[in-house]
Formats: C-alpha cells, sequence, structure tokens
C-alpha cells in the first residue's frame, strides 16, 4: 500500500522537475515582458523629447471657492454659477 516502486518514484521526480522548470520559464516571461515595457516607455519618453517627464511635473495649485466650497484651479478658474462667486466665465 505505502511501497515505494521505482514507478512512483520516477512520476514523482518528473513531476517535481515539470513544476520547477514551469516556474523557471514563467519567471523568465515576466522578466522580458517587463524589459519589454521598460525599453517601450523609454522610447515613448524619447520621441516626446520628454514632454511626459514635465507634464508630469507641472502642478497646479487649487483655491476653495468661497460660495460654493468646491477647489478650483487657482490660475483659469471659472464660475460655479451661484451669485456671490468671486471668479468669472
Amino acid at each position: 500500500m505505502f511501497g515505494f516502486s521505482i514507478q512512483k518514484l520516477l512520476f514523482t521526480v518528473a513531476v517535481i522537475t515539470a513544476v520547477w522548470y514551469g516556474y523557471k520559464w514563467l519567471g523568465r516571461m515576466k522578466e522580458i515582458r517587463d524589459r519589454d515595457a521598460k525599453a517601450k516607455l523609454r522610447r515613448e519618453r524619447q520621441g516626446n523629447g520628454g514632454a511626459s517627464a514635465s507634464a508630469a511635473q507641472a502642478a497646479e495649485d487649487m483655491v476653495e471657492c468661497p460660495t460654493c466650497g468646491a477647489f478650483v484651479a487657482a490660475s483659469g478658474a471659472k464660475s460655479c454659477g451661484k451669485d456671490n462667486c468671486p471668479y468669472t466665465g
């Protein structure tokens, strides 16, 4: 019942080996996908002249509208439509 036959041992070794190499293969595929994604991102940044990097750094200050309490951009803010709104447009 619990005897170890050569067939059981060979089958167990084959399964362990298949699982081992399967994980190694999946790891290599992940490395290749990551490397390709980084290369693609690098090419896109170089093609835009670094526009995506400068766009990410361009943050704009927000101010709270005293009338409605909504936060709007400090420059170019538009009216919220309420009577006492200090912003035009």
